[in-house]
């Protein structure tokens, strides 16, 4: 009885180890099938991120070409493209790369960081959209000497100052960067579950042994978990061969994007050269259209100069009222040339400015009678300044011959009859508001007519040199373009609005200024200096190349009881002011040899005595324009009288004191 008592708890005993054992070969079985299933979907997360880095790859490389493709159908579309004329291709192209940019939003929506890298690729797309638009719209509008300018301007760069397309390509490969390295660890973390998968296959095998009567149990799953490693390298060996392939494409795409790169280099060379080819088409037609103006105008002068003179020498023994007549008009039209001479220089840019700190409503406050004079009686004259006008920084004389030339036109254009306005006011302008305009504070001058007012055609074409509507004789057609040249030698802009059978508006926009006043004499305070400075039997000495110049000069000095002594040279006047002591040099501003200013700054330093200047010029580069402050300066062609005050204020300006001002103290 002991025995089987024994044998029936040896046998309890081992049933009972035996059931421990498989209970703890389940438990170990259960724990482990976990283990698998846990390593299975890690992998599997694994894998998806991989396939998400493709994807977002892809996209990016979609998105980087669509944008060479339209930039490159931009450029062909500015060029005259005729297989594209209306610029689909290009708005296609770029539309298309932002929806991918779109798309690009929702697949990086879980990653911070390659978010707000898509997010600043977008507003570098957007940056760059309105730069190429610029360029798309002068193309589409024909203006393709614009469209051209915007296109380049847009791809000019610098090493220290990338273009916003350079910058655009850089943060997409950045991106794509990003994406490449996160693959990287995902195909590591990848082959890292998947050697878990495998360990743990082999344990379960082992165990599968062990057990006994769990081995078709442990075999089945042995044989589930060696399918699932199976699958899982054959998906790494697919990733592997799609990495493989996104790599080929990449650089397969890199090609395409240097060859498109040197495609439109050669577009850009050859663009420079058609540019190149129309400036100088441009460059003759306009000279063309100068000549053909300048010849019209002076010809109807110099009609006038010849037959006044003519018709006064033939009645030099008729009635002396008859000769005045015919000399004043020849006077006249040498007047008109003059004029016209300055006008041309003003519009060239070549006269100079003497710009000075200027009230603007004072100024035009001034100029009451000289308008009311110049209109007549039939325009009347709305003035509205404002007291508060910023202080500017002009040539006051080119400003009243801008405000003039302004008022004639409203005459012009009302027939004489009518209301004008001429106003000022503060304005602060954001930079391009206005033409070419840079950002900063203004004052607006404007003159407003009830006018025919203009058509667009005739607006595109009114700052045109020699443009004019007026009948022949009535108008040289430099008017508005020497106030344009005017305000931009200023710092300004010059604006302009009309409409048909309404009037005109034209806008000078002059930049405030911080200068301080200078100490200036009133010209009339001038006038009486210059007036009471005059002293007959003065000695001059008169530096003059041109002979027939000289001997007029020496003429009319003498009428005006000086005692002038003349040569042509300044070797020459170097020469005689060793030998002779002159209380006045008069001298050419462009000589041979040796120019105006020089001469005067080598007699200042070598002379033991003072003495007066006077500068006689016919034209005065912005170069020299410097040389010739301080001095009292007479424009070719002048009068006697005109030479007469120039002598006697440069004598005024050499007898007075030093004056020093404002500004020059604060320099």
């Amino acid at each position: 009885m002991m025995r089987d008592g024994e044998d029936e708890i040896r046998f309890d005993w081992r049933r009972g180890g035996a059931a421990a054992a498989g209970l703890a070969a389940a438990l170990v079985l259960v724990a482990m099938v976990f283990m698998v299933k846990f390593a299975n979907d890690a992998r599997e997360k694994a894998l998806d991120a991989e396939r998400h880095s493709y994807d977002v790859s892809l996209v990016v490389r979609n998105a980087s070409s669509n944008i060479s493709g339209a930039e490159a159908a931009l450029a062909r579309f500015v060029l005259d493209d005729k297989m594209d004329p209306n610029g689909y291709i290009y708005v296609n192209d770029w539309q298309l790369a932002g929806f991918e940019l779109q798309q690009l939003k929702e697949l990086e929506r879980r990653n911070p960081d390659q978010l707000r890298r898509v997010f600043e690729a977008e507003q570098l797309y957007n940056r760059r959209g309105e730069q190429l638009s610029l360029a798309a719209r002068a193309a589409l509008a024909n203006k393709g000497d614009a469209g051209i300018s915007y296109y380049y301007a847009s791809t000019v760069e610098t090493k220290a100052n990338p273009s916003i397309g350079h910058r655009l390509n850089d943060k997409l490969d950045e991106i794509i960067k990003a994406e490449r390295e996160a693959m990287q660890q995902r195909i590591e973390q990848s082959q890292v579950f998947s050697a878990q998968a495998d360990q743990l296959t082999d344990y379960m095998s082992w165990l599968g042994v062990l057990v006994g009567l769990g081995a078709i149990f442990l075999a089945v799953v042995s044989v589930q978990a060696l399918r699932l490693n199976i699958q899982a390298r054959r998906q790494a060996e697919s990733e592997g061969e799609r990495a493989e392939a996104l790599e080929l494409a990449v650089r397969q795409r890199t090609q395409e994007l240097w060859e498109a790169n040197q495609a439109l280099k050669a577009e850009a060379q050859e663009r420079e050269a058609a540019e190149a080819q129309l400036r100088q088409v441009q460059k003759m037609e306009a000279v063309g259209q100068l000549t053909g103006g300048i010849a019209h105008d002076f010809n109807n002068m110099l009609a006038v100069v010849v037959g006044g003179i003519d018709l006064a020498l033939r009645r030099l023994n008729g009635p002396r009222r008859e000769v005045m007549m015919h000399l004043n008009n020849a006077m006249e039209g040498a007047t008109r040339a003059a004029a016209l001479t300055r006008r041309l220089l003003s519009f060239a840019r070549s006269e100079p400015l003497l710009p000075e700190r200027v009230d603007s409503t004072e100024l035009i406050g001034g100029m009451s009678d000289l308008l009311d004079r110049t209109l007549g009686e039939r325009i009347r004259i709305d003035v509205d300044l404002s007291r508060e006008a910023w202080p500017i920084y002009v040539d006051p004389h080119q400003l009243e011959n801008a405000i003039v030339n302004l008022a004639v036109n409203a005459r012009d254009a009302m027939q004489g009859e009518g209301l004008m306005r001429i106003s000022t006011e503060n304005v602060r302008l954001a930079a391009n508001e206005v033409g070419d305009i840079r950002a900063g504070d203004y004052v607006k001058i404007s003159v407003t007519d009830t006018g025919c007012g203009m058509p667009p055609d005739v607006l595109e074409h009114a700052f045109e040199p020699f443009f004019t509507t007026k009948p022949v004789g009535k108008g040289t057609g430099l008017g508005l373009s020497q106030i344009f040249g005017f305000a931009h030698q200023s710092g300004g802009e010059v604006g302009i609005e009309s409409e048909v059978g309404r009037g005109t508006i034209v806008s000078i926009y002059l930049p405030r200024t911080e200068k301080a006043a200078e100490v200036r004499v009133h010209p009339a305070v001038q006038r009486t200096e210059a007036a009471e400075a005059r002293v007959p039997g003065a000695r001059i000495l008169l530096v003059e190349d041109d002979p027939r110049v000289r001997t007029a000069t020496v003429g009319a000095l003498e009428d005006l009881d000086y005692e002038p002594v003349a040569c042509g040279s300044g070797a020459e006047a170097i020469e005689l002011f060793r030998a002779q002591v002159f209380d006045l040099v008069i001298s050419d501003v462009i000589m041979p040899e040796m120019t105006g200013p020089e001469l005067i700054r080598h007699l200042k330093k070598t002379s033991t005595h003072d003495f007066a200047v006077l500068f006689v010029t016919g034209y005065v580069g912005e170069g020299e324009s410097d040389d010739l402050r301080g001095y009292e300066l007479l424009r070719k062609p002048f009068t006697v009288g005109a030479l007469a005050s120039a002598v006697a204020a440069a004598l005024a300006r050499a007898s007075e004191p030093p004056r020093t001002s404002a500004a020059s103290a604060t320099r």
